[in-house]
């Protein structure tokens, strides 16, 4: 069996007889006694177990970081990576980094249990821009909660952060510093890690054989979902076979058809994909979870998870994306609309598991997605929808229109397409269609939302999208509402 492996402060860290499920977080504070990490809530929601992971990028030679929530990311998953906590930012006789003194400059810190999370965020942030503008500080830190609710000093701190003398330890050259690069080149392996319970592959050949070997199998992705199943439902997990560690699943193909996003392809690079070909996507993009469950969930574990609630789901099924699934030496195509079968149950087959989706590349007509939620930032929807429509001479052409949260799984809406088809692309047709929901769906009311709540949204997002491609004047966003009212 193997150790794990990976950096800590510039040396190689050995842990041997790990469990398969040992979090990130448990390692740091009860095997390496780092106090620093907090653990709040234990499920990737407050931030305060913000850690920072360094990467080798394959084609760049540079190492790419990037906060993660350490609570459910599991131990074996970081062999090969750097690992950065908060105490790794400036050594006992050094200067704090810039962002802790900005941090202590501006009264940032209050009670400080959430303080080294924030830390944390806008140190991955630093490395990307040292002079963030306030918008990105506010998107790196919505992953991150302030119980004392005091967010106006610590955005502060974010984006005066770069005004401070550049740190010798971690300057703004880091991803690029040369050994880095080659301490964690030094590390990387070219044999599969296998634990107890816990086999990483190196090869889609050797997973796919793993696979048919032991069918029983749970497929790891970024964890994201399963470590949650650990940290809150306490459950015994079977055997785990771990993809994060095959190239050929990192890959993003670009081809005049489709684009093919690989199945260990993040959230956060998936997404930029999509929204690098559908630009109406990115407030959709921003809103998914956090930059740290981006950051380690993937788009392809996503889709494979089923959620009736996921909310990449929608967007995919409107664009006619389709999963490729290999079980063995065979490889199938399935659209997506055709994967979901039921409440958490999919097409896959045992010992089967996604190699990547395929987004067509182009989709003529109109592109939108919408979200419902609780909070904008980093929350579940209680509705999403997503919209693919062409209107041909005043009249709609073509329409697929899916939502998440309707149903017992993300679907189409069959009835409301059909009405839309043919008709004219006038407020009248929109309204026929707005009643036709209620023949395609029945949802449900919980904690989220009620049923009436939810197919009364349903049918306002229609009509938002309607007004929105209409040539209406009117605004349908509250910031554009905003800057309306406001005076010249």
């Amino acid at each position: 069996m193997d150790d794990i492996r990976f950096l800590l402060d510039g040396r190689l860290v050995c842990v041997e007889n790990a469990s398969r499920t040992m979090t990130v977080l448990e390692y740091l504070r009860e095997v390496a006694h780092r106090t620093g990490t907090k653990e709040g809530c234990a499920e990737g929601d407050c931030g305060a177990c913000t850690v920072v992971l360094g990467q080798l990028d394959a084609h760049s030679g540079r190492v790419e970081y990037r906060a993660v929530n350490s609570c459910i990311r599991f131990l074996p998953t970081i062999d090969g990576h750097e690992l950065v906590t908060v105490e790794s930012l400036s050594a006992p006789d050094e200067a704090p980094h810039p962002v802790q003194q900005a941090m202590m400059d501006h009264h940032a810190s209050q009670c400080g249990f959430c303080t080294p999370g924030f830390v944390m965020s806008l140190f991955a942030l630093y490395l990307q821009e040292p002079a963030p503008t306030r918008e990105r500080v506010l998107e790196a830190l919505s992953g991150n909660l302030c119980r004392c609710t005091g967010y106006r000093p610590i955005i502060e701190a974010g984006v005066r952060m770069g005004e401070y003398p550049t740190p010798a330890r971690w300057d703004r050259n880091a991803c690029a510093d040369s050994s880095r690069c080659e301490a964690l080149r030094a590390i990387q392996r070219e044999q599969s890690v296998r634990l107890p319970g816990f086999f990483a592959p190196r090869s889609v050949d050797e997973l796919a054989a793993e696979l048919e070997r032991e069918p029983r199998s749970l497929v790891l992705a970024g964890g994201t979902d399963i470590g949650l199943w650990v940290t809150k439902q306490l459950r015994e997990l079977p055997p785990l076979v771990y993809v994060g560690a095959v190239a050929e699943l990192q890959q993003v193909r670009r081809g005049a058809a489709d684009i093919e996003i690989g199945a260990a392809v993040s959230l956060t690079d998936g997404w930029r994909e999509l929204v690098a070909t559908y630009p109406t996507l990115a407030e959709m993009a921003q809103r998914f979870g956090s930059p740290p469950v981006r950051n380690s969930g993937t788009l392809c574990g996503n889709l494979a998870n089923g959620s009736p609630i996921g909310d990449s789901l929608p967007v995919l099924i409107a664009l006619d994306a389709e999963l490729v699934l290999r079980r063995g030496s065979r490889v199938r195509r399935v659209p997506l609309e055709k994967f979901y079968l039921g409440y958490q149950r999919t097409a896959l087959e045992p010992g089967e598991f996604v190699l990547a989706v395929k987004v067509p590349a182009q989709t003529p007509g109109w592109i939108a997605a919408y979200k419902l939620s609780k909070r904008f930032d980093q929350d579940i929807s209680a509705l999403a929808v997503a919209f693919a429509v062409r209107v041909e001479g005043g009249r709609v052409a073509a329409a697929r229109i899916a939502f998440g949260g309707m149903a017992a799984v993300a679907m189409r809406a069959p009835t409301v397409e059909r009405a839309l088809i043919g008709a004219t692309w006038s407020e009248s047709s929109i309204d026929v269609a707005v009643e036709k929901l209620a023949e395609d769906f029945k949802p449900l009311t919980d904690m989220r939302a009620s049923s009436a709540y939810r197919l009364q949204s349903a049918g306002n997002l229609l009509r938002r999208f309607y007004f929105e491609h209409s040539g209406a004047a009117e605004p349908t966003r509250t910031a554009d509402t905003v800057a309306a009212l406001a005076p010249a």
